[in-house]
């Protein structure tokens, strides 16, 4: 009975360090605590799940096989179902991930994630009004229940219902650490006038460069000082919102002396934004003076043309629905590279970068900008220069819609972003620059390229010199 004793410590002391390790972010020793743990107790569901956990990227084969080794040890359990549906929706399977889904449902049907989970499958398979219903049943279920919150917001806002869902987009669950940070409090819709504001930062380049342009309306509302933070890559660009405080995330932000602090994202919601009085005045972005001097002489170097087009293919990596959003490959846009009368430029930055390729996928004149690019207002000052530019949903689409420069965006059918709505080939955050190019099938970029090409065929019919 002793030794029983002993070995079952050991087993959950090895758990144990699993998942403190797992919470420091220490992976490669959660693995290989989990792993010990079942080596000693295979029949440990909870090992398994947190193990499946760990390999959903690393090896996704294997971390379906621990969720269903979990559910056979213990059918009982919710979470099992959970994390199983969660791994077969992203690879697609969604009739089984609805099933996995269902069922952690019958085990439990006030379960409010699995009830969330469910909706975000219906929302991703074109059932808003079912997976609305899923929502509002696990916030009935459970108030606090962030992610419902969150993703209900995200079908209202593609819908266009602002009013309901800048309220529901209130559920976002990742400022906590600025409220720990401001000694001031949060701003809530309080009168702004003879009040100083500073605008916290979003995770993305692209939400910051879109929602930046709501520093002004507080200057308009009244704010004696307003002040953004904004990723080091931004700052010098955001430079030109004329009357703000421009903070890097590395400088040295006041903790103290501010009347309020506000998540950019948050602003819409305060100001009562709704879909026909978008604060769109364009541009509302400028490039400083002597940005872009390198990739401006590589312009005035390249061959002359009718129509000079940049070009962005792909997105951050780490962004959850990347894989969705951004091109597998230049290839991919190679059509376009037939088009008589276009100079070709790249603005892609990161592993998608013409340098880091084996070859130019079908264009036979582009001219690589990137090694000229050192942040945001060099992008902005090159951007200037094009007539045009082709994008997937990137930070490179909203700045040169911020810049008040045509772009045509590039969407896909599968978990479209909210901020580009439902159905529309314009949007009203950029107005008359702007035009998206949506995917009809998930994955099939072939026709949104094929649409790009006859618009591009006729954009330089329109830029030919009139005889």
């Amino acid at each position: 009975m002793q030794q029983d004793d002993q070995h079952q410590a050991f087993v959950h002391a090895c758990f144990d360090d699993g998942v403190r390790r797992m919470g420091a972010g220490d992976s490669d020793g959660a693995r290989l605590a989990f792993g010990q743990a079942l080596a000693l107790q295979p029949a440990l569901p909870e090992a398994h799940i947190n193990l499946g956990l760990l390999l959903t990227t690393l090896d996704p084969a294997q971390a379906q096989q621990h969720y269903r080794a979990a559910i056979a040890l213990a059918p009982e359990r919710v979470d099992g179902y959970l994390h199983l549906g969660a791994w077969l929706a992203a690879a697609r399977r969604f009739d089984e991930a609805e099933h996995s889904y269902r069922q952690a449902l019958l085990l439990d049907p006030a379960s409010a994630p699995a009830l969330s989970n469910l909706g975000v499958l219906l929302a991703s398979t074109d059932r808003a009004s079912m997976a609305a219903a899923c929502y509002r049943a696990a916030i009935a279920i459970a108030p606090a229940y962030q992610p419902a919150h969150f993703n209900l917001a995200y079908l209202l806002l593609r819908d266009g219902d602002f009013e309901a869902g800048w309220r529901e987009f209130e559920g976002r669950p990742w400022y906590a650490r600025f409220a720990d940070y401001f000694a001031y409090p949060r701003w809530t819709g309080e009168p702004l006038a003879g009040a100083s504001l500073m605008i916290a930062v979003e995770a993305g380049h692209g939400d910051m460069i879109q929602f930046c342009r709501y520093a002004a309306l507080a200057r308009q509302q009244g704010a004696a000082r307003v002040g953004i933070v904004c990723h080091s890559g931004l700052q010098r660009l955001f430079a030109s919102l004329e009357g703000i405080e421009v903070y890097g995330v590395d400088d040295a932000v006041p903790r103290d002396g501010w009347d309020y602090w506000t998540p950019p994202l948050s602003m819409p919601y305060h100001f009562g934004t709704r879909l026909d009085q978008l604060p769109a005045t364009l541009p509302y972005l400028a490039a400083p003076a002597g940005a872009g001097a390198a990739g401006l002489a590589l312009l005035a170097a390249a061959p002359s043309a009718r129509l000079r087009v940049g070009l962005a293919w792909q997105g951050n990596p780490r962004f959850e629905n990347d894989g969705e959003r951004s091109l597998a490959a230049l290839a991919t846009l190679a059509p376009l590279a037939s088009v008589a009368g276009v100079q070709f430029y790249s603005l892609q930055k990161g592993e998608g970068t013409l340098s880091l390729l084996p070859d130019t996928g079908g264009f036979a004149s582009l001219t690589d900008l990137a090694p000229a690019l050192g942040d945001f207002a060099d992008t902005a000052a090159v951007i200037g220069a094009l007539d045009l530019v082709i994008a997937v949903d990137t930070a490179v689409a909203h700045l040169a819609g911020a810049l008040g420069k045509p772009c045509w965006v590039m969407l896909p059918a599968y978990q479209t972003d909210w901020r580009w709505l439902r159905g529309r080939d314009d949007s009203p955050w950029y107005p008359r620059v702007m035009r998206l190019f949506r995917q009809q099938q998930a994955g099939d970029w072939g026709a949104v390229v094929a649409a790009l090409r006859a618009a591009l065929v006729q954009q330089v019919a329109a830029a030919a010199p009139a005889a």
